[in-house]
């Protein structure tokens, strides 16, 4: 057997993986009325196969307008969990990995066009648009409309339907649930400074930004079994002066790890349009070692981890426990199976594919379901 170490189990509470890959959540803006699609089918159910440990369903809002566009998935009424329960489906007919859900609310960047239709804001009149709501009524863009900063009874609805979106994540058997507070949306709103003005008990402060998502995860935790993880996304920092920086992200996550949350997932920015990020292979890797050394519990690392070698020596070295794959396994299905045919493991497919094994790497592929 393999010694490398992207390739051992790891234990998320009560949720086995197989391996240290992880697929992150990504829209495909293929929705109907918040409802999924047979695209979700195709989509879900390919990467079921890829060889990956666990598999994320894309940012999934908890309310209509909390959508980042008008073709995003959600999980707030009985069709439109209806829906992905008959994708759901589909998808275990023929795979055992595990799923789990991203719960999100878009905030200020919510109500935007397409992006192949260049994903600009689409005003509220507009028949696939609607007023944005923020902490604080800052829009993202100077020529967006601004936002309305959100009222107590507000933010008491958008807790109560991600409370509400967790309970239809259980009943749908998903197997863990992510809470997206990062990349401009509407948590990570509240905990930036930039995006957060407010002079009430949720501004200000980092002990007052961090109060409305710490409120959400608590409910969200409460909502969901006790034995499935319950993890968050967050953004490291906004790269961007005087914003939401590592520091803070420290203190949230060990906020959070003391209110149970079962992992981090650490990415970047998204909050503001004047960030410099220094794209380039692991950029946001010292970001989730930061994190790793201040938490105990399992941290992700994620973006432009491509390379094979660079995400075992991620997981290796102790940067991160697990590495999360977006677009790169959208371009490669099959990244796993290529990782593990170059570092000497194996994965678990369908015996459907077993006789695609290239015969020199007699024990890259196992039987699996």
């Amino acid at each position: 057997m393999s010694t490398a170490k992207l390739f051992e189990p790891l234990g998320i509470g009560a949720l086995q993986l197989a391996n240290r890959i992880v697929i992150a959540p990504m829209c495909q803006y293929s929705a109907v009325d918040g409802g999924m699609t047979d695209w979700h089918l195709i989509h879900l159910g390919q990467l079921s196969h890829s060889g990956a440990a666990l598999l994320t369903i894309e940012a999934t809002a908890v309310l209509p307008e909390g959508r980042i566009s008008y073709g995003d998935v959600g999980l707030w009424d009985d069709a439109t969990e209806a829906a992905m329960d008959a994708v759901l489906k589909g998808v275990r007919r023929w795979s055992a990995m595990p799923i789990a859900i991203q719960l999100a609310h878009a905030g200020r960047k919510a109500s935007t066009d397409l992006p192949w239709h260049g994903g600009k804001q689409i005003a509220p009149d507009h028949a696939h648009g609607w007023q944005t709501v923020a902490p604080s009524a800052l829009p993202f863009n100077e020529a967006d409309l601004a936002p309305l900063a959100m009222t107590r009874e507000q933010m008491d609805e958008v807790r109560d339907a991600f409370t509400a979106a967790a309970r239809r994540s259980a009943r749908l058997g998903l197997d863990a649930v992510q809470i997206h507070a990062a990349h401009g949306y509407l948590l990570h709103e509240f905990l930036s400074p930039l995006s957060n003005r407010r002079d009430d008990d949720y501004g200000g402060s980092l002990e007052n930004r961090m109060r409305f998502p710490l409120e959400v995860f608590d409910a969200v935790r409460a909502a969901f079994p006790a034995e499935r993880p319950v993890s968050v996304r967050l953004s490291g920092t906004d790269w961007v002066p005087g914003g939401w920086d590592i520091e803070q992200t420290v203190a949230f996550s060990k906020a959070l790890e003391a209110r149970g949350c079962s992992a981090i997932h650490v990415s970047s920015g998204g909050l503001h349009p004047a960030q410099a990020i220094p794209v380039g292979p692991g950029y946001q890797v010292p970001l989730a070692r930061a994190v790793k050394q201040a938490v105990g519990i399992p941290v992700v690392a994620v973006g432009m981890i491509t390379d094979f070698d660079h995400a075992e020596a991620i997981v290796a070295t102790g940067d991160a426990d697990l590495v999360a794959i977006a677009r790169g396994i959208l371009y490669d299905p099959h990244w796993p199976w290529h990782a593990a045919a170059h570092l000497g493991a194996s994965v678990a497919v369908p015996p459907q594919y077993l006789r695609s094994q290239p015969r020199q790497f007699p024990k890259l592929l196992v039987r699996g379901k």
